[in-house]
């Protein structure tokens, strides 16, 4: 969750679906479809994976009834009614407006998680402890460390737990290696401040975390202020 570096949305899709049909069961679901065999519950995991993957793209208002019969009779081998020029042109086109529809709304949630988090850290860099830095971020030491500090390039031992402003926690891990080159510029300045065996709390603006463009259909929204409890367990050589 940390990274800074994701996998483009087709590779995350695939290993998605790869986990997903590794768990498909005959009869493992029990909602309104029936899915009795192995290969029901494959095509129930194409068609919601595929549909939650174009809703995430802006892609929300396909006609799903249409979008099923077509599927039908691509399967049974029948002509498109749409010559492959016009379905080519027409999906270029389309694709297009969903992603300008995407930008828009990520533009108009950014500009309320800035107002949001700038509000926030202005409260909150006037309380006990609370320290800012040049950049924006905010920390709050919990226990000082005594061993070294890490550079920019180092590889890190840490555990920690990344929450929302309103203490929903979104990710978290006992005990992980990362390398600080990987992460986002607030996790690179916050662990640099640290000895081995700190505990600190960070508070990170959205511009030094995932900034307008966080992972589609992912819990961060565009520009939202995050906050992490996190400790330095060792660098590693």
């Amino acid at each position: 969750m940390i990274h800074k570096k994701l996998v483009s949305g087709a590779a995350a899709l695939a290993v998605i679906l790869t986990f997903t049909l590794a768990g498909c069961k005959s009869g493992s679901y029990n909602g309104n479809v029936n899915l009795t065999n192995n290969i029901d519950s494959v095509s129930y995991a194409f068609g919601y994976l595929n549909g939650k993957h174009m809703s995430q793209q802006g892609m929300d208002d396909i006609n799903p009834q249409i979008f099923a019969k077509a599927m039908n009779e691509a399967f049974a081998g029948d002509s498109s009614k749409i010559s492959q020029t016009k379905l080519r042109a027409m999906l270029q086109r389309y694709s297009m407006q969903a992603r300008q529809k995407m930008q828009k709304k990520q533009q108009k949630q950014a500009k309320a998680n800035q107002k949001k988090g700038q509000a926030f850290l202005k409260k909150n860099k006037t309380k006990q402890g609370v320290k800012t830095t040049k950049s924006g971020l905010q920390y709050k030491i919990l226990k000082k460390g005594s061993g070294p500090s890490p550079s920019k390039n180092d590889t890190v031992l840490v555990s920690y737990k990344g929450m929302h402003l309103n203490g929903k926690v979104f990710d978290q891990n006992d005990s992980v290696s990362i390398p600080l080159s990987r992460v986002f510029p607030g996790w690179q300045e916050g662990i640099q401040l640290m000895h081995e065996g700190a505990r600190y709390k960070f508070w990170i603006p959205g511009k030094l975390a995932y900034g307008q463009h966080p992972r589609p259909g992912g819990p961060i929204a565009p520009d939202e202020t995050l906050v992490f409890n996190v400790k330095l367990i060792k660098i590693k050589k």
